[in-house]
């Protein structure tokens, strides 16, 4: 269940970079229509792909955080969790096996 939202979370990222071609294309539009310097262009550009990377990793960060609430909500356990449990689980059917003789 985990893997499915994440895939979701990472598709979502895709699409702000579908976005941010987009916005590329629209610079160079502007810069046509308002004759914008090779070197105004490229800091917009800057501007525009820091902004998206911003708003990224703070999309990420927040379907992540949702995804834990969802998941405590159900009661599941994380991955680093279960290999823990299984450890102890394991520690435990040594523990029996050589009681046992």
């Amino acid at each position: 269940m985990i893997d499915m939202l994440e895939k979701t979370v990472l598709a979502g990222v895709g699409a702000l970079a579908l976005g941010q071609k987009k916005a590329e294309e629209l610079l160079q539009e502007l810069r046509e229509k308002f004759d914008l310097s090779e070197d105004e262009g490229r800091s917009l550009v800057d501007k525009l792909k820091e902004s998206a990377e911003q708003g990224r990793e703070q999309l990420e960060k927040a379907a992540r955080d949702e995804v834990k609430k969802a998941m405590d909500r159900l009661g599941a356990v994380n991955q680093d969790d279960f290999d823990k449990l299984k450890k102890k689980v394991s520690a435990l059917e040594k523990t029996i096996k050589e009681m046992a003789r």
